[in-house]
């Protein structure tokens, strides 16, 4: 045992037999990681979903999420979505706008999370035996080379889904007030509103493609017969974005109220036109500030040197 643990203390340094308790510990945390997530069929739970048995938290959970047998993670979902109800909406409503509209999409997102914290670890506690094969490494950069590379993985997916959602809200903002400006000329040609929809969705596809996506989706579910206002506040919810909400509420009251929706398209369409005009006129107004700094860095720097260059090099010249 002297002589192992003369060996270990020669590779790994000082702190060997921590660092081997530690990797066991991680190994073993892989090895028994697959063995708790796997999840067996309950017979129960079969005879509840046959209809044999009622209970409530089952019907519940079935609400929550759809099962699919072509679904890999499925036997995970326990593990890899929330059960608050709650929680599963707010993530939910996270991934739909973002774009990722998957049923799947929840599991995949908590999956991703998991497996790049475990890699993360992993890659941290290999790069943590290589430094301190190389010297002695204090405790706090020890725990900090384990533990960035895990929370940066198990981050990542997040940063990513906050990303892509402010993304495509950005996108969605850019292209609505054409996307009214045509439904306006749709509307006063004579079709109606669901054509009208159906329409803009076509031709901003190549411009917009992210707020053609919703249009078409709201085309389609009115097309099966879900209620419109129901289909509008959906579309609102997806969006996130307030223009597209005050234009939902500008519709339904049209819709309750009887007034011509042209009319309320035209005031709206204006509205939106004048927002865009101002958002431009505030970025702009933005441009002299953050030019500032880089105008100071890039500028003054080489003006002092033609200016104040030859000076210098005379009076040396003339010292030496």
């Amino acid at each position: 045992m002297e002589n192992i643990q003369a060996q270990l203390t020669e590779f790994l340094g000082p702190n060997a037999l921590i660092i081997l308790v530690g990797l066991i510990g991680i190994f073993l945390v892989l090895v028994t990681l697959p063995i708790l997530l796997k999840k067996d069929d309950d017979p129960l739970n079969r005879l509840k979903s046959s209809g044999h048995v009622a209970d409530k938290k089952t019907a519940k959970g079935d609400k929550l999420r759809q099962a699919s047998s072509k679904d890999k993670l499925e036997k995970y979902s326990s593990f890899l979505e929330p059960q608050n109800e709650e929680e599963y909406s707010a993530v939910k409503l996270k991934l739909l706008q973002a774009g990722y509209r998957g049923k799947t999409a929840i599991r995949t997102y908590n999956f991703l999370q998991l497996t790049l914290g475990i890699l993360g670890l992993a890659i941290g506690g290999m790069y943590a035996v290589f430094k301190m094969s190389q010297g002695t490494v204090e405790t706090q950069e020890l725990a900090l080379t384990i533990l960035i590379p895990a929370g940066t993985g198990y981050m990542f997916p997040k940063y990513w889904v906050t990303r892509r959602q402010a993304v495509r809200q950005e996108a969605i903002t850019n292209g609505f007030p054409d996307a009214l400006d045509l439904m306006l000329v749709c509307v006063e040609a004579g079709q109606s509103l669901d054509q009208s929809i159906m329409r803009v969705s076509k031709e901003l596809r190549s411009g917009f493609p992210d707020i053609s996506d919703e249009f078409e989706m709201v085309g389609q579910e009115t097309k099966a017969g879900k209620d419109k206002t129901t289909v509008l506040k959906d579309m609102a919810e997806r969006c996130g974005v307030p223009d597209i909400t005050s234009f939902v509420t500008v519709l339904v009251q049209s819709q309750q109220f009887g007034t011509s929706i042209s009319d309320a398209l035209r005031v709206y369409s204006l509205e939106m036109r004048d927002k865009r005009v101002m958002r431009a006129e505030e970025k702009a107004n933005k441009l002299p500030t953050k030019m500032t700094l880089a105008t100071m860095m890039l500028t003054v720097p080489p003006l002092m040197a033609i200016l104040i260059g030859p000076s210098i090099y005379a009076i040396v010249k003339n010292l030496t």
